[in-house]
Order: structure tokens, then sequence, then C-alpha cells
């Protein structure tokens, strides 16, 4: 049986014995399988320390376990390494830079429900991959906004320049408008291309879903990690004052075009903040995250880290009882900035 560890603040644990290889890993993970599950139904994230995970090599076989089923990644939206086999860096963003809380891909159609982290090299401050709970979130986010957000869904608008953010060939790998024009037109994202061959889009999504295993609701959207008011005051007066306010590179709002306020994207953020656990990486940790019921984001940190991730479990929004049917275009905003 797995020896569970459960302290306030940080994410629940099994600390594994005796286990020597990343195959006899695979083999302890499979025997462990059911009890691990129905901790992360209950924990939504469950961190596994002293198992020998070195190499993404090693991330690989211990996915496989795990995570049989992968979920492709597209609309890529942060830079990675593709360490290949379906595993990849966490982020390659700069190391002074935190990232908030967000649930992976809830912007697409289909999305991965389960995440694996692992920790091939632990940074000596900092970097820490906390997570939040978003059934709580849910409950303690304000009433009016919540009632608002599942009445109208959320929207997502980007800009893809290449200068601050990925560029559309590398978020929809490939070099063809036209497949990208018909990746949006399945995928019901309003594409708008510019005479300088740069790309803006537009999409409305749920921004609460209900778990298909357990029938829990969870808050499930990029709301606040993308909003405008989540950057630091001096890089958002920056990026509006070179881009305009609507070329951001990214921005959210409600789905009938309202925008949020500065005092309401504080407050979601706060929430999350309340709700999210964290422990400090060790050298072949891994952690699994349940996708659908809870975020995730990434601390600051100093000196070398590499963290792999691999998605699968792939989930249908539509499977998901989402109270917003998903669109391509948005209404324009009613509030002012």
């Amino acid at each position: 049986m797995p020896n569970w560890e459960l302290d306030p603040g940080r994410p629940a644990r099994i600390r594994v014995t005796g286990v020597t290889s990343a195959r006899a890993a695979a083999d302890w993970l499979r025997e462990s399988h059911e009890e691990i599950s129905a901790g992360l139904r209950q924990h939504g994230a469950v961190l596994l320390r002293g198992l020998p995970i070195a190499t993404t090599e090693d991330v690989a076989t211990v996915r496989d376990v795990l995570i049989p089923e992968r979920t492709p990644y597209r609309e890529k939206a942060t830079p990675r390494s593709d360490f290949g086999n379906g595993v990849f860096s966490s982020t390659d963003l700069p190391p002074s830079q935190a990232i908030r809380m967000h649930n992976e891909n809830s912007y697409t159609l289909t999305f991965p429900g389960l995440l694996l982290f692992a920790c091939l090299t632990a940074p000596p401050e900092g970097g820490a991959t906390p997570v939040a709970d978003c059934r709580k979130v849910l409950r303690e986010l304000p009433s009016e906004l919540v009632a608002r957000a599942r009445a109208t869904g959320w929207s997502l608008t980007r800009n893809y320049s290449g200068y601050i953010s990925l560029d559309w060939r590398t978020a929809f790998g490939t070099e063809d408008p036209e497949a990208v024009n018909a990746y949006c037109a399945e995928n019901l994202i309003d594409a708008q291309w510019r005479t300088d061959g740069t790309l803006r889009t537009r999409q409305i999504r749920p921004a609460t879903l209900t778990h298909p295993d357990t029938g829990e609701e969870s808050w499930f959207n990029h709301l606040a990690f993308w909003n405008e008011w989540s950057l630091e005051p001096e890089i958002r007066a920056a990026l509006i004052d070179e881009f305009g306010p609507d070329g951001l590179p990214f921005n959210t709002g409600l789905g009938d075009g309202t925008a949020l306020t500065r005092d309401e994207v504080a407050e979601l953020n706060a929430v999350y903040e309340a709700a999210t656990v964290r422990e400090t990486w060790q050298r072949g940790d891994l952690m699994l995250v349940d996708n659908i019921g809870t975020a995730h984001g990434r601390d600051p940190f100093r000196g070398d880290r590499k963290i792999a991730v691999a998605m699968g479990a792939p989930v249908r929004m539509a499977d998901c009882r989402p109270g917003v049917r998903p669109a391509a275009t948005a209404a324009a905003s009613t509030t002012d900035r």
C-alpha cells in the first residue's frame, strides 16, 4: 500500500522506497495504480517521491503506465522544448517570470485530462509547480462573478505577432494559412488575417466544467491567467503603448464581450492563491495532476531547473456538461478599461 503524507499547504504525497530503476518504478506504479487514482480523485494532484526518474526516457516509461493515451499539443501558447516521445519541457519562459494558475489547454475543444510533471533537475531556489483545487476556487469566488461566467462563458483573443508571443506557424504547427483556417473553422475559432500576414483569433469557451468521472463542477479556464490586468502594470502599459489595447498577445473577458475590471481579476488571482499548495521539487519527483479539477503554475527560480511534462487522457469539452456552447466570436466589449 502507498505511504500517504498529508500536510496543510502541501500537495498529497506518496513516499516510495526500495525502487531502483525506471522499469521497476513502472512496475510499482502499475501495482499501485488503483490507490493512486483514488487519491487523485480526492486530492486533485499527487506527488510521488523516491522514484529513480532521471531522464526524459524514464519519464516516458512511467508515463505509459499512468497516462497510456496521449493528447496532441494544439494551439500552442508557450515555448517548450520537445524531448521526444510525447515528453516536453514544462515551459521555456524565463526563470524570473511567475506563471499564474491555469488549466492546461482550457481553450481547446479536446484537452488533456491528466498531466505528469517530472523533476529531472531541481533548482536550488524557488521553481515549485504550485497547484490549486479548482473545486475550491469555484466555491470561494464571488457568486455574482461566477453566475456571469457560467451564463456567458469566457472569451480569448490572441494576436500572433512573433515578437512577444508565438507566431501562428509555431502555434498551429503549419506554414499554410489555409490549414490554419480549416483548423479554426473545425474548432470554433474566429480567424482574422491582417495585411501584414499576422493572425488574430477569438473564441468563446465555458468557464466551468463538470468532471466526467466525479460529477464535480470546477472552475476551468484561462480567464485570469491571460487577462491584461494580470500583467505587471509597467508591462501592460508598455504593451498597450506599443500594440494598442486590441493588439495584446493575449486578452480575456466574459463570453458576452464584457471586460473584467482590475478588481475582479485581482479577486480571481487572490482566490487562486488562497487555494494553492506547493512542494519544493526534489530530483526524481513525479506529480500527477487532474487537469479538470486542479490548476497549476510555476514559481520564479534561480539556478538550473528541468521539469518535464507529459499530457494525456484526452477529454472532450462536450463530455463535461459545459453550460455554454463553445463558439467562435464574441461581441465587442461593453465595459471600459
